[in-house]
């Protein structure tokens, strides 16, 4: 497949960075969104705006769809106006979501029966990485759907890993990826609750553990959100309640202790009952008593 028609749905902070990537790199870009004005603007920077799922995969020979989870998976491919009906066979369904591996080896299945071809694909890299063509992504698929979609899933990303010829692998290896980003997250609000409860600095806590062998990269990002008391969400408390959930939900049905993932799940559960659930992921540090928060900045930060 040579098609330069590529359609994304969902212009959230990645999405709205693959369409642009897409774009970039030569493609025709198709866009939807639940937010009819997002489509729009994307089209006012050379994409197209369509209405609806099913008009975008009428119009492009591979979907990638962008959204949060299986729930608006299922309502992008069989919802009203939804793309499945529209998709010819041979068609591939990029699905960049989140979601419970076995899921998504169902959806393989059942897209199958229709002739539609599946990448199992989700996405890790946050906006930055997906404005600028350079995040991940954990894929799975048969060689069809490889052959189909490859070029546009290496116009995409920096690195395309390809983990199994069918779908599951690749939800598998993201589920593992956000158990250690939930865990590492609520980690870094921990210690930074401490230093603060201790009246250490926090800039300067900040700058030693950046430099030393205790730092991670979500530490090193997530507490920078903290420090400018910026909690705009670039990724939600409400997500690391669903992933680390997820997580959870696989090692149960094999009965595999995961001690830090529940820790870490119940940390985002309680920051999300708190009223945070729609604030940025580093607000789970509100849940510790005692501390005063660094107070935000006259100036907001940019995507990190």
């Amino acid at each position: 497949m040579n098609s330069k028609n590529v359609g994304v749905i969902g212009l959230g902070a990645m999405g709205l960075g693959i369409a642009r990537t897409l774009r970039n790199n030569g493609y025709t870009v198709h866009a939807c969104d639940v937010r009819p004005n997002a489509a729009a603007e994307f089209a006012r920077d050379g994409g197209v705006a369509c209405a609806s799922p099913a008009e975008l995969a009428a119009r492009a020979d591979v979907v990638v769809s962008v959204v949060v989870n299986a729930a608006q998976t299922e309502a992008v491919l069989f919802g009203d106006n939804g793309a499945a009906g529209a998709m010819k066979p041979g068609n591939v369904f990029v699905m960049c979501s989140t979601v419970d591996p076995n899921w998504s080896i169902a959806l393989e299945t059942r897209l199958a029966g229709q002739g539609i071809l599946y990448v199992d694909g989700p996405i890790s890299g946050g906006a930055a990485k997906a404005a600028s063509g350079q995040m991940t992504m954990m894929t799975s698929a048969t060689p069809a759907a490889y052959a189909a979609a490859g070029p546009v899933l290496d116009a995409m990303a920096g690195k395309v890993y390809r983990l199994g010829d069918k779908a599951g692998a690749g939800s598998k290896v993201k589920i593992i990826n956000q158990l250690l980003a939930g865990v590492h997250i609520a980690a870094a609000a921990e210690a930074m609750a401490l230093g603060l409860r201790e009246d250490v600095d926090a800039s300067a806590l900040y700058e030693v553990i950046t430099h030393s062998a205790g730092n991670s990269w979500m530490f090193e990002n997530r507490m920078a959100h903290v420090l400018a008391g910026d909690y705009t969400p670039l990724s939600a408390v409400d997500i690391f309640v669903k992933d680390l959930g997820l997580v959870l939900d696989t090692a149960r049905a094999s009965k595999f202790p995961l001690p830090l993932a529940a820790t870490a799940h119940q940390m985002f559960m309680q920051a999300s009952a708190s009223g945070h659930a729609g604030e940025d992921d580093s607000a789970v540090i509100k849940i510790f008593p005692g501390i005063t928060l660094p107070a935000a900045a006259d100036d907001q930060r940019g995507e990190a």
